[in-house]
Protein backbone atom coordinates (compact mmCIF):
# COMPACT_ATOMS: atom_id res chain seq x y z
CA UNK A 1 0.00 0.00 0.00
CA UNK A 2 0.85 3.65 -1.13
CA UNK A 3 2.18 5.36 2.37
CA UNK A 4 -1.09 7.01 2.86
CA UNK A 5 -2.59 7.84 6.63
CA UNK A 6 -5.16 5.23 6.65
CA UNK A 7 -7.57 7.45 8.63
CA UNK A 8 -10.77 5.27 7.76
CA UNK A 9 -10.12 1.66 8.25
CA UNK A 10 -10.83 1.23 4.56
CA UNK A 11 -7.71 -0.42 3.16
CA UNK A 12 -5.98 -3.72 4.00
CA UNK A 13 -2.95 -3.25 5.64
CA UNK A 14 -0.72 -5.41 3.31
CA UNK A 15 2.98 -4.64 3.06
CA UNK A 16 3.59 -2.21 -0.03
CA UNK A 17 4.37 -3.53 -3.17
CA UNK A 18 5.06 -1.04 -6.15
CA UNK A 19 2.27 -1.03 -9.01
CA UNK A 20 3.71 -0.40 -12.18
CA UNK A 21 1.15 2.14 -14.49
CA UNK A 22 1.92 4.27 -17.31
CA UNK A 23 3.83 7.44 -17.53
CA UNK A 24 0.72 9.21 -19.25
CA UNK A 25 -2.53 8.98 -20.11
CA UNK A 26 -6.83 9.77 -19.71
CA UNK A 27 -6.28 8.98 -16.18
CA UNK A 28 -2.53 10.18 -15.19
CA UNK A 29 -2.40 12.04 -11.83
CA UNK A 30 -5.61 10.02 -10.57
CA UNK A 31 -4.71 7.46 -7.86
CA UNK A 32 -7.12 4.60 -7.23
CA UNK A 33 -8.14 1.79 -4.99
CA UNK A 34 -8.73 -2.05 -6.02
CA UNK A 35 -11.56 -4.03 -3.85
CA UNK A 36 -9.60 -6.89 -2.49
CA UNK A 37 -11.56 -9.59 -4.86
CA UNK A 38 -9.27 -8.57 -7.69
CA UNK A 39 -5.71 -10.09 -8.16
CA UNK A 40 -2.47 -7.42 -8.64
CA UNK A 41 0.84 -8.64 -9.39
CA UNK A 42 2.49 -9.13 -5.76
CA UNK A 43 -0.65 -8.94 -3.79
CA UNK A 44 -2.64 -11.78 -2.22
CA UNK A 45 -6.27 -11.78 -2.79
CA UNK A 46 -8.48 -12.12 0.30
CA UNK A 47 -12.03 -11.68 -0.12
CA UNK A 48 -12.24 -10.40 3.50
CA UNK A 49 -11.76 -14.05 4.74
CA UNK A 50 -8.66 -14.67 6.63
CA UNK A 51 -8.56 -18.54 5.61
CA UNK A 52 -9.16 -17.54 2.14
CA UNK A 53 -6.12 -14.88 2.79
CA UNK A 54 -3.73 -17.59 4.22
CA UNK A 55 -4.40 -19.45 1.34
CA UNK A 56 -3.97 -16.96 -2.11
CA UNK A 57 -0.72 -16.58 -2.33
CA UNK A 58 1.04 -13.60 -4.25
CA UNK A 59 -0.75 -13.23 -7.54
CA UNK A 60 1.31 -12.78 -10.60
CA UNK A 61 -0.74 -11.51 -12.89
CA UNK A 62 -2.85 -8.29 -12.80
CA UNK A 63 -7.12 -8.44 -13.34
CA UNK A 64 -7.37 -7.19 -16.87
CA UNK A 65 -9.53 -4.66 -15.44
CA UNK A 66 -7.53 -3.02 -12.90
CA UNK A 67 -4.37 -3.03 -15.94
CA UNK A 68 -6.90 -1.00 -17.83
CA UNK A 69 -6.74 1.66 -15.27
CA UNK A 70 -2.63 0.95 -14.82
CA UNK A 71 -2.19 1.38 -18.30
CA UNK A 72 -4.66 4.55 -18.27
CA UNK A 73 -1.75 6.35 -16.24
CA UNK A 74 -3.95 6.02 -13.20
CA UNK A 75 -2.07 4.87 -9.83
CA UNK A 76 -3.01 2.32 -7.42
CA UNK A 77 -3.22 3.28 -3.86
CA UNK A 78 -3.72 -0.12 -1.99
CA UNK A 79 -6.60 -2.83 -1.86
CA UNK A 80 -10.08 -2.08 0.14
CA UNK A 81 -11.59 -3.77 2.44
CA UNK A 82 -14.62 -6.17 1.29
CA UNK A 83 -17.56 -7.63 2.93
CA UNK A 84 -16.51 -11.50 4.04
CA UNK A 85 -16.86 -13.55 0.58
CA UNK A 86 -18.68 -10.59 -0.77
CA UNK A 87 -21.97 -11.94 0.76
CA UNK A 88 -23.48 -8.83 2.92
CA UNK A 89 -24.20 -4.87 2.62
CA UNK A 90 -23.60 -3.80 5.42
CA UNK A 91 -19.91 -2.79 5.50
CA UNK A 92 -19.16 -4.61 8.99
CA UNK A 93 -16.27 -7.14 8.43
CA UNK A 94 -16.00 -9.28 11.54
CA UNK A 95 -12.44 -9.88 10.56
CA UNK A 96 -10.64 -6.83 9.56
CA UNK A 97 -13.04 -4.36 10.81
CA UNK A 98 -15.88 -1.11 9.61
CA UNK A 99 -14.76 1.23 7.02
CA UNK A 100 -15.53 4.72 7.62
CA UNK A 101 -17.78 6.57 6.34
CA UNK A 102 -16.79 9.29 4.97
CA UNK A 103 -19.94 11.33 4.24
CA UNK A 104 -21.36 10.38 7.84
CA UNK A 105 -19.27 8.52 10.35
CA UNK A 106 -21.69 7.70 13.01
CA UNK A 107 -23.26 5.75 9.76
CA UNK A 108 -22.74 2.30 8.04
CA UNK A 109 -20.80 2.40 4.46
CA UNK A 110 -22.67 -0.15 3.42
CA UNK A 111 -20.55 -2.94 1.54
CA UNK A 112 -19.64 -5.23 0.03
CA UNK A 113 -17.14 -2.57 -1.71
CA UNK A 114 -16.90 -0.71 2.03
CA UNK A 115 -13.17 -0.17 1.97
CA UNK A 116 -13.50 1.45 -1.84
CA UNK A 117 -16.70 3.71 -0.98
CA UNK A 118 -14.27 4.82 2.57
CA UNK A 119 -11.54 5.57 0.67
CA UNK A 120 -13.02 7.27 -1.81
CA UNK A 121 -15.27 9.56 0.49
CA UNK A 122 -12.71 10.00 2.60
CA UNK A 123 -10.64 11.42 0.08
CA UNK A 124 -7.94 8.82 0.65
CA UNK A 125 -7.80 8.18 -3.45
CA UNK A 126 -9.64 9.74 -6.33
CA UNK A 127 -11.58 6.69 -7.40
CA UNK A 128 -12.14 3.12 -7.00
CA UNK A 129 -13.14 -0.54 -7.94
CA UNK A 130 -15.92 -2.43 -6.64
CA UNK A 131 -18.07 -5.37 -7.28
CA UNK A 132 -22.15 -5.02 -7.46
CA UNK A 133 -23.97 -8.41 -7.08
CA UNK A 134 -27.10 -7.26 -4.97
CA UNK A 135 -26.03 -3.84 -4.43
CA UNK A 136 -22.64 -3.86 -3.44
CA UNK A 137 -22.00 -0.55 -5.06
CA UNK A 138 -24.83 1.21 -5.36
CA UNK A 139 -25.60 1.04 -1.62
CA UNK A 140 -22.48 2.07 0.05
CA UNK A 141 -22.57 5.42 -3.44
CA UNK A 142 -26.04 6.34 -2.23
CA UNK A 143 -24.49 6.09 2.22
CA UNK A 144 -21.42 7.77 1.40
CA UNK A 145 -22.26 10.80 -0.94
CA UNK A 146 -20.76 9.03 -4.31
CA UNK A 147 -21.73 8.39 -7.59
CA UNK A 148 -21.75 4.65 -8.27
CA UNK A 149 -22.60 2.38 -11.51
CA UNK A 150 -23.88 -0.87 -11.30
CA UNK A 151 -22.91 -1.60 -15.22
CA UNK A 152 -24.89 -4.12 -17.76
CA UNK A 153 -23.80 -7.32 -16.55
CA UNK A 154 -20.82 -8.51 -18.38
CA UNK A 155 -19.39 -4.94 -19.96
CA UNK A 156 -16.65 -4.70 -17.85
CA UNK A 157 -14.68 -7.80 -16.82
CA UNK A 158 -14.24 -9.57 -13.75
CA UNK A 159 -11.71 -11.96 -14.87
CA UNK A 160 -9.44 -12.33 -12.59
CA UNK A 161 -11.61 -11.20 -9.70
CA UNK A 162 -12.98 -13.80 -7.20
CA UNK A 163 -16.96 -14.70 -7.60
CA UNK A 164 -19.93 -14.60 -5.68
CA UNK A 165 -22.67 -15.11 -8.17
CA UNK A 166 -21.21 -15.48 -11.73
CA UNK A 167 -24.86 -14.49 -13.57
CA UNK A 168 -25.56 -11.30 -11.63
CA UNK A 169 -21.80 -9.85 -10.08
CA UNK A 170 -20.76 -6.51 -11.98
CA UNK A 171 -17.57 -4.46 -11.82
CA UNK A 172 -18.53 -0.94 -10.54
CA UNK A 173 -16.45 2.00 -9.61
CA UNK A 174 -16.98 5.08 -7.27
CA UNK A 175 -15.72 8.70 -7.49
CA UNK A 176 -16.80 11.93 -5.71
CA UNK A 177 -17.41 14.19 -8.83
CA UNK A 178 -19.32 13.34 -12.19
CA UNK A 179 -16.34 14.66 -14.28
CA UNK A 180 -14.02 11.58 -12.74
CA UNK A 181 -16.53 9.01 -13.27
CA UNK A 182 -16.57 9.85 -16.47
CA UNK A 183 -13.29 9.67 -17.73
CA UNK A 184 -13.22 6.34 -15.58
CA UNK A 185 -15.97 5.24 -17.21
CA UNK A 186 -14.18 6.51 -20.63
CA UNK A 187 -11.25 4.03 -20.06
CA UNK A 188 -13.65 1.26 -18.90
CA UNK A 189 -16.78 1.36 -21.06
CA UNK A 190 -15.82 2.75 -24.19
CA UNK A 191 -18.67 3.45 -25.76
CA UNK A 192 -22.55 2.17 -26.21
CA UNK A 193 -23.25 -0.14 -28.44
CA UNK A 194 -26.79 0.85 -28.09
CA UNK A 195 -26.37 4.77 -26.85
CA UNK A 196 -29.29 6.48 -25.84
CA UNK A 197 -30.73 8.81 -28.54
CA UNK A 198 -30.41 12.92 -27.59
CA UNK A 199 -34.03 12.99 -26.24
CA UNK A 200 -35.08 10.17 -23.62
CA UNK A 201 -38.41 9.48 -22.25
CA UNK A 202 -38.09 9.36 -18.57
CA UNK A 203 -40.14 6.71 -16.38
CA UNK A 204 -41.87 6.49 -12.87
CA UNK A 205 -42.21 3.38 -11.77
CA UNK A 206 -44.80 4.40 -9.83
CA UNK A 207 -44.90 0.89 -6.89
CA UNK A 208 -40.63 1.49 -6.24
CA UNK A 209 -41.64 4.95 -5.31
CA UNK A 210 -44.42 3.48 -3.18
CA UNK A 211 -42.04 1.24 -1.50
CA UNK A 212 -40.62 4.79 0.48
CA UNK A 213 -41.51 6.60 3.79
CA UNK A 214 -43.42 9.76 3.07
CA UNK A 215 -40.42 11.81 4.64
CA UNK A 216 -37.93 9.63 2.17
CA UNK A 217 -39.79 10.51 -1.02
CA UNK A 218 -40.14 13.97 0.07
CA UNK A 219 -36.10 14.10 0.21
CA UNK A 220 -35.82 13.19 -3.00
CA UNK A 221 -38.34 15.55 -4.49
CA UNK A 222 -35.97 18.13 -5.36
CA UNK A 223 -33.34 15.93 -7.37
CA UNK A 224 -37.06 14.27 -9.09
CA UNK A 225 -37.64 17.98 -10.16
CA UNK A 226 -34.45 18.84 -11.05
CA UNK A 227 -34.21 16.03 -13.11
CA UNK A 228 -37.30 16.56 -15.28
CA UNK A 229 -36.46 20.29 -15.58
CA UNK A 230 -33.39 19.11 -17.27
CA UNK A 231 -34.07 15.60 -19.12
CA UNK A 232 -38.32 15.90 -19.22
CA UNK A 233 -41.46 15.42 -17.59
CA UNK A 234 -41.70 11.82 -16.25
CA UNK A 235 -44.26 9.56 -17.06
CA UNK A 236 -45.41 8.11 -14.86
CA UNK A 237 -46.26 4.04 -14.96
CA UNK A 238 -47.88 1.47 -12.86
CA UNK A 239 -47.51 -2.42 -13.49
CA UNK A 240 -44.40 -3.65 -11.95
CA UNK A 241 -44.36 -6.90 -13.17
CA UNK A 242 -44.83 -9.31 -10.05
CA UNK A 243 -44.54 -7.69 -6.53
CA UNK A 244 -41.38 -6.90 -5.26
CA UNK A 245 -41.86 -9.87 -2.42
CA UNK A 246 -41.66 -12.27 -5.42
CA UNK A 247 -38.81 -10.03 -6.39
CA UNK A 248 -36.86 -10.02 -3.25
CA UNK A 249 -37.27 -13.98 -3.26
CA UNK A 250 -36.10 -14.94 -6.47
CA UNK A 251 -33.11 -13.05 -6.46
CA UNK A 252 -32.24 -14.74 -3.31
CA UNK A 253 -33.03 -18.01 -5.32
CA UNK A 254 -30.54 -17.25 -7.45
CA UNK A 255 -27.77 -15.48 -5.82
CA UNK A 256 -28.27 -18.28 -3.02
CA UNK A 257 -28.11 -20.91 -4.98
CA UNK A 258 -24.79 -19.50 -7.36
CA UNK A 259 -23.29 -18.32 -4.28
CA UNK A 260 -23.05 -21.73 -2.14
CA UNK A 261 -21.70 -22.98 -5.83
CA UNK A 262 -19.23 -20.94 -5.68
CA UNK A 263 -18.19 -20.73 -1.94
CA UNK A 264 -19.61 -23.71 -0.59
CA UNK A 265 -17.00 -26.35 -1.41
CA UNK A 266 -14.45 -23.78 0.56
CA UNK A 267 -16.72 -23.88 3.28
CA UNK A 268 -17.26 -27.50 3.89
CA UNK A 269 -13.84 -28.24 3.20
CA UNK A 270 -12.04 -26.18 6.15
CA UNK A 271 -15.42 -25.16 7.85
CA UNK A 272 -13.46 -21.13 8.11
CA UNK A 273 -14.79 -18.70 10.55
CA UNK A 274 -17.64 -16.81 9.32
CA UNK A 275 -19.00 -13.54 10.28
CA UNK A 276 -22.34 -13.29 11.78
CA UNK A 277 -24.67 -12.99 8.53
CA UNK A 278 -22.70 -13.96 6.36
CA UNK A 279 -22.66 -17.61 7.85
CA UNK A 280 -26.62 -17.82 7.96
CA UNK A 281 -26.56 -16.26 4.94
CA UNK A 282 -24.57 -18.97 3.46
CA UNK A 283 -26.55 -21.71 5.68
CA UNK A 284 -29.62 -20.67 4.08
CA UNK A 285 -27.88 -20.52 0.63
CA UNK A 286 -27.24 -24.27 0.96
CA UNK A 287 -30.42 -25.32 1.54
CA UNK A 288 -31.66 -23.48 -1.71
CA UNK A 289 -34.01 -26.40 -3.71
CA UNK A 290 -33.28 -26.80 -7.99
CA UNK A 291 -37.45 -26.14 -7.92
CA UNK A 292 -36.68 -22.39 -6.20
CA UNK A 293 -34.13 -22.08 -8.43
CA UNK A 294 -36.25 -23.21 -11.48
CA UNK A 295 -39.14 -20.67 -10.87
CA UNK A 296 -36.80 -18.06 -9.96
CA UNK A 297 -34.79 -18.11 -13.47
CA UNK A 298 -38.35 -18.47 -15.11
CA UNK A 299 -39.14 -15.02 -13.03
CA UNK A 300 -36.12 -13.17 -14.12
CA UNK A 301 -36.30 -14.03 -17.93
CA UNK A 302 -40.23 -12.66 -17.39
CA UNK A 303 -38.72 -9.49 -15.80
CA UNK A 304 -35.74 -8.78 -18.11
CA UNK A 305 -38.13 -9.07 -20.88
CA UNK A 306 -40.93 -6.84 -19.81
CA UNK A 307 -38.46 -4.38 -18.40
CA UNK A 308 -37.04 -4.70 -22.18
CA UNK A 309 -40.07 -3.69 -23.26
CA UNK A 310 -40.78 -0.97 -21.24
CA UNK A 311 -37.50 1.23 -21.64
CA UNK A 312 -37.19 0.13 -25.32
CA UNK A 313 -34.13 1.82 -26.76
CA UNK A 314 -35.05 5.96 -24.96
CA UNK A 315 -36.57 5.05 -21.74
CA UNK A 316 -34.56 5.87 -18.38
CA UNK A 317 -36.01 5.03 -14.80
CA UNK A 318 -35.37 7.18 -12.17
CA UNK A 319 -35.79 6.01 -8.98
CA UNK A 320 -34.34 6.23 -5.05
CA UNK A 321 -30.90 4.34 -4.78
CA UNK A 322 -31.89 2.97 -1.79
CA UNK A 323 -35.22 2.87 0.81
CA UNK A 324 -33.67 5.53 2.99
CA UNK A 325 -30.22 6.99 4.43
CA UNK A 326 -27.55 4.58 5.93
CA UNK A 327 -28.45 3.23 9.13
CA UNK A 328 -26.68 4.54 12.47
CA UNK A 329 -23.63 2.19 12.94
CA UNK A 330 -25.57 1.60 16.44
CA UNK A 331 -28.45 -0.31 15.22
CA UNK A 332 -29.01 -3.61 16.25
CA UNK A 333 -28.57 -6.38 13.60
CA UNK A 334 -32.13 -7.51 13.24
CA UNK A 335 -32.76 -3.94 12.24
CA UNK A 336 -29.99 -3.87 9.74
CA UNK A 337 -30.96 -7.07 8.51
CA UNK A 338 -34.28 -5.59 8.10
CA UNK A 339 -33.06 -2.12 6.36
CA UNK A 340 -30.75 -4.94 3.79
CA UNK A 341 -34.20 -6.98 3.01
CA UNK A 342 -36.02 -4.12 1.91
CA UNK A 343 -33.03 -2.37 -0.02
CA UNK A 344 -32.61 -5.46 -2.19
CA UNK A 345 -36.88 -5.42 -3.36
CA UNK A 346 -35.06 -1.96 -4.96
CA UNK A 347 -31.71 -2.78 -6.39
CA UNK A 348 -32.79 -5.93 -7.58
CA UNK A 349 -34.48 -4.40 -10.33
CA UNK A 350 -30.96 -3.76 -12.19
CA UNK A 351 -29.08 -6.99 -10.75
CA UNK A 352 -31.82 -9.44 -11.92
CA UNK A 353 -32.30 -7.69 -15.38
CA UNK A 354 -28.81 -6.75 -16.00
CA UNK A 355 -29.09 -3.54 -16.95
CA UNK A 356 -27.36 -0.52 -15.96
CA UNK A 357 -28.13 1.30 -12.83
CA UNK A 358 -26.43 5.10 -11.71
CA UNK A 359 -26.68 5.97 -8.46
CA UNK A 360 -26.21 9.77 -7.60
CA UNK A 361 -25.32 12.13 -4.71
CA UNK A 362 -28.21 14.19 -5.09
CA UNK A 363 -29.87 14.35 -2.10
CA UNK A 364 -30.17 14.31 2.09
CA UNK A 365 -32.33 13.59 4.95
CA UNK A 366 -31.37 14.26 8.88
CA UNK A 367 -27.52 15.56 7.33
CA UNK A 368 -26.82 12.21 5.31
CA UNK A 369 -26.53 11.52 1.76
CA UNK A 370 -29.59 9.82 -0.25
CA UNK A 371 -28.75 8.37 -3.62
CA UNK A 372 -31.01 9.09 -6.45
CA UNK A 373 -31.03 6.69 -9.61
CA UNK A 374 -31.14 6.44 -13.44
CA UNK A 375 -31.71 2.95 -14.88
CA UNK A 376 -31.27 2.36 -18.52
CA UNK A 377 -31.69 -0.27 -21.25
CA UNK A 378 -28.79 -2.50 -21.55
CA UNK A 379 -25.62 -1.44 -22.75
CA UNK A 380 -26.20 2.05 -22.13
CA UNK A 381 -24.25 2.80 -19.62
CA UNK A 382 -22.00 5.70 -20.88
CA UNK A 383 -25.56 7.57 -22.09
CA UNK A 384 -26.27 7.30 -18.18
CA UNK A 385 -23.37 8.92 -17.35
CA UNK A 386 -23.36 11.58 -20.18
CA UNK A 387 -26.91 12.05 -18.30
CA UNK A 388 -25.79 12.20 -14.93
CA UNK A 389 -23.30 14.94 -15.96
CA UNK A 390 -25.85 17.09 -17.50
CA UNK A 391 -28.15 16.73 -14.31
CA UNK A 392 -25.19 17.28 -11.71
CA UNK A 393 -23.65 20.27 -14.02
CA UNK A 394 -23.41 23.21 -11.98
Amino acid sequence: MSNIHDTARAFVPYPSTPVGHAGTGPLTGLGFGVKDLFDVAGYPTGGGQPLLLAMSGIKTQTAPTVQKLLDAGARMVGKTVTDELAFSMNGQNAHFGSPINGAAPDRISGGSSSGSAAAVSNGLCDFALGTDTGGSVRAPASHCGLVGLRPTHGRVSLAGALDLSPSLDTCGWFSRDILTFAQVGDVLLGEDPTPLPAKIRLIRLTEVWNLLAPEVREALLPASERTETVLGTATDVAGFPGDFDALYWNFRYVQGREAWQTDGGFIERYHPPLGPGVRERFEWAKAVTDEQVMMARAYRRELTESLRALLGHDGVLMMPTMPDVAPLISQDAGSLEDYRNRAIRMLSISGMSGFPQISLPMAHRMGAPLGFSLLGPADSDRSLIRISQQLMSS
